[in-house]
């Protein structure tokens, strides 16, 4: 598995790219130390790796990692020193919450932690101002607070959980265009017609809730937001 793995951070060392996927580690190679200063991606998805040195801190050059399908239950604070990070994906650990901290990396634009056990919204995100796409499908989370307003993502992902609630402050969101909330614990009277009616939102996935998705035309606000949902599609028409 050594020499495999010393391979793959040979050709890294000329690349800046690195993937040691499905290669059974059950930690984060001492190896890789060798290319802090240079290494651009790095994906380890498909191991058994459950935690991350404090030396993750050193790559300063990173923009994308992959970590998806091992066995995190959460981040050391020296992660978040990556500040030119954009790329973060998360997929299938075992991470409960984010640190506050998280809002220290500033240049990050895609966050997936789809599949984890994030049971609470992660309102630190909403310091993120280039954060255009956030997925927390698969995870238990409840309800939505009212302090999301702030977040500039274009399109949120929150499929599978079991949300009772869409609170108006989502229609605050200055970017959000894509709302994903299939198969969670929504009625009808917990979505609030402002979403419909006063935000940017022109794609409301809804289906797999508490009601039928063809009531949702008895809410104030609906035809403004089949007026965005119609104009989105012609434009990919």
């Amino acid at each position: 598995m050594g020499n495999a793995v010393n391979k793959h951070i040979q050709t890294a060392e000329k690349t800046g790219v690195c993937g040691l996927v499905a290669m059974r580690l059950d930690e984060f190679p001492p190896e890789l130390q060798r290319l802090s200063k240079n290494l651009r991606t790095l994906d380890v998805s498909n191991n058994k790796i459950a935690v991350l040195p404090k030396t993750i801190g050193q790559f300063g050059m990173l923009r994308s990692f992959t970590i998806s399908n091992n066995r995190l239950e959460t981040l050391p604070e020296e992660f978040f020193q990556l500040k030119k990070l954009e790329t973060l994906s998360l997929e299938n650990n075992r991470i409960e919450r984010l640190p506050p901290s998280v809002d220290r990396l500033t240049n990050l634009k895609s966050l997936s932690l789809a599949g984890n056990k994030v049971d609470s919204f992660p309102l630190a995100l909403c310091k993120l101002r280039h954060l255009d796409a956030l997925d927390l499908s698969r995870n238990a989370l409840t309800e939505i607070p009212g302090g999301v307003g702030d977040l500039q993502v274009i399109e949120l992902n929150l499929n599978q959980n079991q949300i009772n609630n869409l609170p108006a402050a989502l229609a605050t969101c200055p970017r959000l265009k894509v709302l994903r909330v299939e198969e969670n614990c929504l009625q009808l009277t917990t979505i609030a017609p402002k979403i419909l009616g006063e935000s940017k939102v022109s794609v409301l996935a809804l289906e797999g809730n508490l009601f039928e998705v063809k009531d949702l035309r008895e809410l104030e606000g609906y035809e403004k937001y089949m007026d965005r949902f119609t104009a989105t599609r012609k434009k990919f028409d």
